[in-house]
């Protein structure tokens, strides 16, 4: 199965996550996309970090009954922080029939020769990736193993979520509402 890996905090997983992950599934030949939850990013503080159960809940929430998107957790049981390199290792270990695609925005394609071993993922797996607002093209865009998709983009990040959670200003229409009871009700980031 052919199979895209949108790796993310998800702190918390909003709309924009989730037409991305869905568009891509729909207009790509990926016959699914896992949501990868990624305990600490390597490039991110983790004092912002809601726990990873709570995070990766939402992630099952957001997703509800979508067949083709799926919750992963596989970097909960990895050596932290985590290194995309060492992931995509253990899925092609743990899942042999399975091929890996990277799904990234374009800002991560700009830093890309910055990750850890940046060239084994190129070696080994395809890489998609979806145009960000003020995507400039980088040196990787002409990569044979890289394509570069069309996809709807929002202007929602999860820390203006969390921003707007902390000033008690509404998340409605952010947040899946499933999402969005979840966070109300149990007061996270408030």
């Amino acid at each position: 199965m052919k199979i895209g890996l949108f790796f993310g905090s998800f702190n918390p997983i909003h709309t924009g996550h989730m037409i991305i992950a869905n568009h891509i599934v729909h207009w790509s030949d990926l016959e699914q996309v896992w949501l990868v939850v990624t305990p600490l990013n390597p490039f991110k503080k983790s004092s912002n970090l809601a726990p990873d159960h709570e995070r990766l809940h939402m992630v099952h929430l957001a997703i509800n009954e979508n067949y083709q998107l799926r919750a992963c957790d596989i970097e909960f049981r990895l050596p932290k922080p985590s290194y995309t390199v060492d992931t995509l290792a253990h899925l092609r270990e743990k899942y042999p029939q399975h091929e890996f695609t990277l799904i990234m925005g374009g800002d991560n394609l700009q830093s890309f020769h910055k990750w850890k071993n940046h060239e084994v993922i190129l070696q080994h797996h395809d890489i998609m990736v979806y145009k960000r607002p003020d995507y400039v093209s980088g040196k990787f865009q002409d990569h044979p193993n890289i394509e570069i998709v069309e996809a709807p983009l929002m202007e929602i990040s999860s820390s203006f979520i969390r921003k707007s959670i902390r000033e008690k200003k509404s998340i409605q229409y952010l947040v899946p509402e499933e999402v969005r009871k979840y966070i109300e009700s149990n007061m996270i980031y408030g």
